[in-house]
């Protein structure tokens, strides 16, 4: 019986396709695997049909990002779990098994994320996501094994089952009736930190996100845009406004973003010192953007508004993150 698909989102991955599918296949346990292809154009979809006739292709008119990908490619999936798997991950033997368990187990459970390290270097966690994802106060991503630029080796030290903020996107595994009754991905996120959005209206909805320890995926990372792109730059502060805006109160609003606008201020003016004045402009841009769109955000944050904005616990545990890396020296999460 088909529990869970794997579904990889590609746009122009032909060589991280050929490095990283067969293992996937072969790791799947005879589970349905799907490729939902944005639009590519470097043969991608011609060699998965040559060298993988096994697996389902959802092939898309144009590039609709990770968000909008994802939201039009799980239509054609039906599987009660699903797995959002970036085409530059590689998976372990047995890597269902630990999120399958967790979501026959637990009925409150609507995603799970497993120990993500890096594929280069190994006894390390993944920026992307690492021992599981949180939040401080003012809407800056934070993980267990990562913190900005400190990346931890892992040692075992977060190897607990515990509830996390939310579940990294490189690999997220997902009920499909949750996926669809919340609506998906937030399509104007095109990419980077949509998956943070949706988890916050899984603890909004009363359902939890979990870390599980005893899978591990190894993540290269980068092959979409790497880390300093001023597009990068330009997606996640963006994406953060509207994230806080869509998902905190009206009182806690009033006092934090203000704060972000300060702290973004001085984001830009490090970027500035650093000589990277493309990533500097692209967060004024991203605040010009923001409040340019001022009316649509609104409609967003009402179209949310049925969702619980009280569940906020693990939010609230940790201030500005910023504050405590960069003054108090707090560089590990156990810190």
């Amino acid at each position: 019986m088909n529990q869970i698909t794997i579904a990889i989102l590609n746009f122009n991955g032909l060589e991280l396709l050929q490095r990283f599918l067969p293992g996937v296949v072969e790791q799947s346990a005879n589970q349905p695997v799907a490729v939902i292809d944005n639009g590519s154009s470097d043969g991608s979809v011609e060699w998965i049909e040559q060298a993988f006739p096994g697996v389902l292709m959802i092939q898309l008119p144009e590039n609709k990002g990770y968000a909008g990908g994802y939201n039009e490619g799980l239509k054609s999936i039906a599987t009660p779990f699903i797995v959002l798997l970036n085409n530059d991950v590689e998976v372990t033997p047995g890597w269902l098994d630990g999120p399958i368990k967790i979501f026959e187990s637990q009925s409150d459970v609507s995603a799970v994320q497993p120990k993500i390290l890096n594929c280069t270097n190994r006894k390390k966690f993944d920026y992307a996501g690492a021992a599981g994802g949180f939040l401080d106060r003012l809407g800056f991503p934070f993980c267990r094994g990562r913190l900005f630029e400190t990346i931890e080796e892992d040692n075992q030290q977060y190897d607990q089952p515990t509830p996390i903020v939310w579940a990294s996107g490189a690999c997220l595994f997902l009920r499909k009736n949750a996926f669809d009754e919340l609506g998906g991905f937030d399509d104007s996120f095109f990419a980077h930190m949509e998956e943070i959005d949706f988890c916050w209206r899984i603890w909004r909805s009363g359902k939890q996100v979990l870390f599980c320890p005893t899978t591990t995926v190894y993540h290269l990372g980068g092959g979409t845009l790497p880390a300093g792109n001023p597009r990068k730059v330009y997606l996640n502060f963006r994406n953060s406004l509207s994230l806080l805006f869509k998902n905190l109160r009206s009182d806690q609003l009033m006092v934090r973003l203000p704060l972000r606008l300060i702290l973004d201020m001085v984001a830009a003016l490090r970027f500035l010192i650093q000589g990277n004045g493309p990533s500097a402009s692209r967060i004024l841009g991203a605040w010009m953007d923001f409040l340019r769109n001022f009316r649509k955000e609104k409609e967003k944050r009402q179209r949310t508004s049925r969702w619980n904005f009280g569940s906020t616990e693990l939010m609230e545990r940790t201030d500005s993150i910023v504050l405590k890396y960069y003054l108090a020296g707090k560089r590990k999460f156990s810190d």
